[in-house]
């Protein structure tokens, strides 16, 4: 616990046009895994848009660990189908919790990060001081499959007593 930096809240919103695996549609849901920290969505069933809207709460004591998503179709009687998978980092979000935003306007984009060959983002994401805390809302294309995104949106919140970022 001595090495806790705070919590990152991440919304599981959505998925978009997520992969067939059973006769016309998926029962997808999500793995999120940091380190040895492992989270689970409930199953959509019969969608390939699935809304989730779900919140799961990692502990973060390094930010240079990479936050890896897949996505599974739910089969009752073989193994789960895989629907592909994402990776993201946090660092640049983490870089904005340290900037001490208390003075900052509501609504200040912190800063944005480009999609690259490093990152699955569809598109621009921007770190965003907003109601008192840094969120950031993103699209994650997945690689290994044939189409698909996850949406999320990620909210960091500090723990009284943890080292501070």
């Amino acid at each position: 616990m001595e090495k806790l930096l705070g919590l990152l809240r991440i919304t599981v919103i959505k998925g978009i046009n997520l992969a067939k695996r059973d006769a016309r549609s998926s029962d997808p849901y999500v793995i999120i895994r940091m380190g040895k920290q492992k989270l689970k969505t409930r199953v959509v069933k019969k969608n390939v848009n699935p809304e989730w809207n779900e919140e799961l709460t990692l502990s973060i004591e390094d930010p240079n660990i990479p936050i890896k998503l897949q996505v599974y179709d739910r089969d009752t009687f073989s193994f789960d189908d895989k629907m592909g998978d994402a990776e993201l980092s946090i660092k640049a979000f983490v870089e904005a919790i340290r900037m001490r935003l208390e003075s900052v306007p509501c609504g200040t984009i912190i800063t944005t990060i480009k999609p690259n060959r490093e990152n699955c983002l569809v598109e621009e994401s921007s770190v965003i001081w907003g109601n008192g805390r840094v969120i950031q809302h993103m699209f994650l294309r997945l690689r290994n499959v044939e189409s698909g995104e996850i949406e999320l949106m990620l909210n960091w919140i500090d723990i009284p007593g943890s080292k501070r970022v």
